[in-house]
């Protein structure tokens, strides 16, 4: 297995989009050795200008630059592309990539329809090409402990899970069209979940989405849009903008599982708060809550026999036990990157299947559900909160596909050696953990098709 940020063979790349996320996204991978960005395009000019001046910079020569993404995508000299544009026109421009020959990653965010995503998934299975989604929360430290747990049986029988977009957004909202950021749009003219991969990226994982378990209806509610109003009137009185505003403050969304899972989803970006992610993991044996950092897992947590109920501990010890191994071989690698290390991961996962030509640990299929739920939270809100059905976009191979094959970035299958190969006797290394471990699963068959 390869050590953590070892150079492997050099592959050139296109970006499409070099806003303030594009461009930070574009340093990390000038800082891999082995990754040449070789052309980058953006609809504004001056950005272009802006991020080919640090490419240049960073590796020695200048890339090619453009205003239409198509131009760069029938470039004959790059091998991967990868989009970092607004939400509306991330399928669009991947599924012109992988039409011409070129394996896509793309920055997270929701579909505008189901249509969209049934078209990223067709066009990948006809082409062969992976498009995998950079979805960086599943490689958070937090995020991988709690898979790890989870993958040691140490909640039980994962029952429900919770998660949420939780974050003050209304000053970045509300300057959009100062800033050129389309987020602002999307509150404008849309009402529903806009923004669910972060905590649902994750949450997938642990429970097995789209192998062996998938999601089957969900239903949204949003309150009233009260809060974006009030920052309007206090910050840019007059604006046109602040009338109407569509997407609720709270849109709440409950998704049901085909192996009997509940998940929760909370959006919550224009109302004063604290940041968080809201995660909740809760099984037979026990839970774990992010606010207040709270775990409470029974034969392990104290318990007094004279408490009528049972108490809260911290998670620090739990979280440093179980490290996940990916990030015990990070620290000691060094972390960089954004979002306190977790950007690099996911864009190394990326390019590190490119080089090795398989397929990414985050697939098509994985990347069509996530951003499936934006469109179909969309219909539920405006039905009410009528459930709606999910797609399957595996055409039902979700109930036997397989794992990709195990690796340093798998989020399927933890392997203890990625930490440390000296850390077990000679000639013994401890065996992988495959998905679904310690539910009593019988190993599943192989899949039908892959991505």
């Amino acid at each position: 297995m390869r050590k953590m940020g070892a150079p492997g063979r050099p592959v050139r790349i296109g970006i499409v989009g070099v806003g303030g996320r594009g461009t930070g996204q574009m340093r990390t991978l000038l800082g891999m050795p082995d990754v040449k960005v070789a052309a980058i395009c953006d609809v504004y000019p001056d950005r272009v200008k802006r991020a080919c001046q640090i490419a240049a910079e960073m590796q020695g020569f200048r890339p090619c630059g453009c205003t239409d993404y198509r131009e760069l995508n029938r470039r004959d000299d790059l091998e991967a592309v990868v989009v970092m544009t607004s939400w509306t026109t991330h399928a669009l421009i991947a599924i012109d990539a992988m039409q011409n020959g070129k394996r896509v990653a793309m920055e997270v965010g929701g579909a505008a329809s189901v249509d969209e995503c049934w078209r990223l998934v067709r066009v990948s299975e006809a082409t062969g090409l992976p498009c995998m989604m950079l979805e960086n929360c599943c490689y958070g430290q937090n995020e991988l402990t709690l898979l790890n747990m989870v993958r040691l049986g140490l909640f039980g029988e994962i029952v429900h899970c919770q998660g949420g977009y939780q974050h003050d957004l209304r000053s970045e909202i509300g300057e959009g069209d100062i800033n050129r950021h389309y987020r602002q749009e999307n509150f404008l003219h849309r009402n529903g979940e806009l923004y669910p991969t972060h905590e649902l990226g994750p949450i997938a994982k642990i429970i097995n989405l789209n192998r062996g378990n998938r999601m089957l209806s969900l239903v949204s509610m949003a309150s009233k849009a009260a809060g974006l109003k009030v920052w309007f009137d206090e910050h840019r009185p007059g604006v046109p903008l602040a009338s109407p505003i569509n997407q609720g403050d709270i849109v709440t969304t409950m998704i049901k599982c085909a192996n009997g899972e509940t998940i929760l989803l909370t959006h919550d970006c224009t109302l004063p708060r604290p940041y968080s992610r809201g995660g909740r993991i809760q099984g037979t044996r026990g839970i774990w809550m992010e606010d207040g950092r709270t775990i409470f897992l029974e034969g392990h947590s104290p318990v007094n026999p004279n408490d009528w109920t049972h108490r809260w501990e911290s998670d620090k010890d739990y979280f440093e036990r179980y490290k996940h191994p990916l990030w015990k071989a990070y620290e000691e690698f060094g972390l960089r990157g954004g979002h306190g290390g977790m950007d690099y991961l996911v864009l190394r996962a990326f390019i590190e299947s490119v080089q090795e030509r398989r397929a990414p640990p985050i697939d098509v299929y994985d990347t069509a559900s996530w951003m499936v739920v934006t469109a179909l939270s969309e219909q539920s809100v405006a039905m009410g909160g009528a459930p709606v059905p999910v797609p399957d976009f595996t055409d039902g191979a979700w109930i036997r596909r397989e794992p990709p094959a195990p690796g340093m970035f798998s989020l399927d299958i933890i392997d203890e050696s990625i930490a440390s190969s000296a850390a077990a006797p000679a000639g013994e290394q401890p065996a992988p953990r495959k998905a679904g471990a310690g539910k009593g699963r019988k190993p599943r068959k192989s899949a039908r098709r892959k991505s």
